[in-house]
């Protein structure tokens, strides 16, 4: 494993695209101690005070099929949620579909996303032709957020009142996706499916996903959300889950 610490970048996942396609091997890392440009899902900013997360991506080589790289997304949840426990004896939840909460408040988020060579449009049975960028921020030490986040946000010292080093949450959060991960490609999704649901806070509740209400009920066998509404079930492959 290559882990690559820069004081200052755009984003993580930018450097790991340029990375990857320098051919930067598989479980090449980036940590930065600040990024200008962070992004979580849908185009949203991921802003952090410089020292006050851990901001990193993680450059995969999958060696599944390509239907099933979104279960990638679910080794990096279930990855940060043991480092919370190990690291800071934190029992965080999982928001479908990559939302890692504590008191039902963020503290950490996710960002799967995938770039395939020019002209390839299917891996085959190896996967092994495109690239999967994992980021992961984790808010460490904020001791207080803006106005509009403070009811949603939170943070390993807002919770525990300890500072946590930020190599010591990387190094178990790399140890327990790899662990996750060799379980995806050996097993298939079916384990990993198991245990996020045993952490979801998400199942159970009434949602609405992107004009779609119902009942949160399953993961589909792809990590795709089941909802239950009435005689009807929707299958969400994507979305922004908000309580109803």
């Amino acid at each position: 494993m290559t882990i690559v610490h820069l004081p200052r970048v755009d984003s993580t996942q930018g450097t790991i695209f340029d990375l990857a396609a320098q051919g930067a091997a598989d479980r090449t890392v980036v940590v930065a101690d600040y990024q200008a440009a962070g992004r979580g899902r849908r185009g949203r900013a991921w802003d952090a005070p410089a020292g006050t997360g851990l901001l990193t991506s993680v450059l995969v080589r999958p060696r599944s099929a390509r239907e099933h790289w979104g279960g990638y997304s679910l080794v990096s949840a279930l990855a940060v949620t043991d480092a919370l426990a190990r690291v800071a004896g934190l029992g965080a939840r999982l928001k479908w579909p990559n939302d890692v909460l504590v008191g039902g408040r963020k503290i950490a988020g996710i960002l799967l996303e995938s770039r395939m060579p020019a002209g390839v449009s299917d891996t085959g049975p190896s996967g092994t032709a495109g690239v999967i960028a994992v980021g992961i921020g984790v808010n460490l030490r904020q001791r207080a957020f803006p106005a509009g986040l403070a009811a949603r946000a939170t943070s390993v010292w807002l919770e525990t009142g300890h500072d946590v080093e930020r190599d010591a949450m990387l190094t178990a959060i790399l140890e327990a996706f790899d662990r996750w991960r060799a379980q995806l490609e050996h097993d298939g999704l079916a384990p990993i499916r198991a245990r996020w649901l045993a952490v979801a806070d998400t199942i159970g509740r009434r949602v609405s996903v992107d004009g779609i209400t119902g009942v949160a009920v399953d993961l589909d066998v792809d990590g795709a959300l089941l909802l239950q509404d009435g005689e009807r079930r929707h299958r969400v492959v994507a979305g922004e889950v908000g309580i109803v």
